[in-house]
């Protein structure tokens, strides 16, 4: 008799792809570290294409688990891993759309996928046109007869603005599009975007879901047409997770909840030290009372997530020194991890956009980006303080 497998986020990460029928067997999945799989017959390998069983490219028993768990957490029927978030992105969208088509997306995303549907696409005569994130207005007018996606992320990165999946996903049923969401810093854990009928939900896996800064991976989720069209792309691409790498993702999984719990709860506390503090001019995270869409964020989004980010007094210089002033706060791109790491976004995520469209998104240079990680909060908040109180607090001028 199967066992109850449960349907909080918490058991689902952990136990999300496992047989729960009593069997004699490892309990941590093994790793197929293989290239290939043999046969008996010829017919068994006709049956083995669509399989695990059957080239790693195609797919492996340990890439599998990874994928059936996170799309246990998202809630659809299927899920595929790649060997990067760009990966799961490119081919996601390369899959989907042909030459004539025509995609609306946010201004505000990560600034490798504005380069992807800016510069990219355009080669392959895929025209993208770029609208304000929450001016859902300007969504429906951007659309043409050839519109065929609709590109969201939610909370968007560095400026966590927070997208409506209730408006965004009945639009989308309105004109006939797909939509498509990179989630990465909402995680499973804190949203769920399909239950609000967003039909794509992308991560990069090497952030949160992987969690520990050790690997690179993405996935998308969504249900069974879409997967198998995306799944005869990748082979085609080759853009496959290694199964040592997917092993890794499925041990970060099973401790996602956890992690996110703990997160949530110190970056609400770190957003709410910034916001008093005199040397900070603006704190974007999405459970602060003051930002624009805490109501959108409060009824969808059960954290605020690990993602904070601020803009200090003065200059980007200044940005930088207190930057380089935190010790806990280790400095390097990429975030999600268990440690904490701060960035500058004009010269990491958003170095590649030019800087009037940073400028349109809010992206500023004197914006810190932090990613919270588990450390202990009156740590993390004493880092703070000491970095912002190294840094001279700009000079009144006197008159007179």
């Amino acid at each position: 008799m199967k066992r109850h497998s449960g349907n909080h986020s918490e058991t689902k990460a952990v136990r999300g792809a496992t047989d729960l029928d009593k069997k004699n067997g490892p309990l941590a999945t093994p790793i197929y570290q293989t290239s290939t799989f043999e046969v008996t017959d010829n017919d068994e390998q006709l049956r083995a294409t669509h399989s695990d069983h059957f080239y790693t490219r195609y797919g492996n028993p340990t890439n599998t688990v990874a994928e059936k768990t996170i799309a246990t957490l998202e809630g659809v029927d299927g899920a595929l891993t790649f060997a990067s978030g760009m990966g799961a992105i490119t081919t996601t969208l390369m899959a989907l759309l042909k030459s004539g088509d025509h995609i609306v997306a946010q201004r505000d995303i990560y600034g490798g996928v504005n380069k992807f549907l800016s510069q990219w696409l355009p080669k392959m005569g895929i025209e993208t046109t770029f609208v304000d994130t929450t001016e859902y207005d300007q969504h429906a007018r951007a659309i043409r007869p050839n519109t065929k996606l609709l590109y969201l992320e939610s909370p968007t990165n560095p400026t966590l603005r927070v997208v409506d999946f209730k408006k965004i996903a009945a639009l989308a049923r309105q004109y006939k599009l797909l939509s498509m969401i990179d989630a990465t810093f909402g995680t499973p854990i804190n949203q769920h975007p399909a239950e609000f009928g967003i039909d794509l939900v992308m991560h990069s896996g090497t952030k949160y879901l992987g969690g520990h800064t050790d690997l690179i991976c993405g996935a998308v989720a969504s249900r069974h047409e879409l997967i198998e069209r995306i799944w005869e792309t990748r082979t085609t691409l080759g853009n496959c997770m290694d199964p040592h790498a997917s092993w890794m993702l499925v041990r970060g999984l099973k401790t996602l909840a956890v992690r996110v719990a703990r997160q949530n709860e110190s970056a609400q506390r770190v957003a709410e030290f910034l916001a008093e503090h005199a040397k900070v001019r603006s704190v974007h995270y999405p459970f602060l009372e003051s930002h624009p869409q805490y109501a959108v964020a409060r009824a969808q989004m059960s954290g605020g997530g690990g993602m904070v980010s601020f803009e200090v007094e003065g200059s980007g210089d200044d940005a930088r020194k207190v930057s380089e002033a935190m010790t806990l706060f280790t400095l390097a791109p990429s975030l999600g991890g268990v440690e904490s790491l701060v960035s500058i976004p004009v010269l990491t995520s958003h170095a590649m956009i030019p800087a009037a469209e940073r400028a349109k998104m809010g992206v500023t240079e004197q914006m810190i980006r932090l990613s919270v990680g588990i450390e202990n909060a009156d740590d993390l908040i004493g880092d703070l303080k000491g970095a912002l109180e190294a840094v001279a607090a700009p000079q009144s001028v006197q008159v007179g």
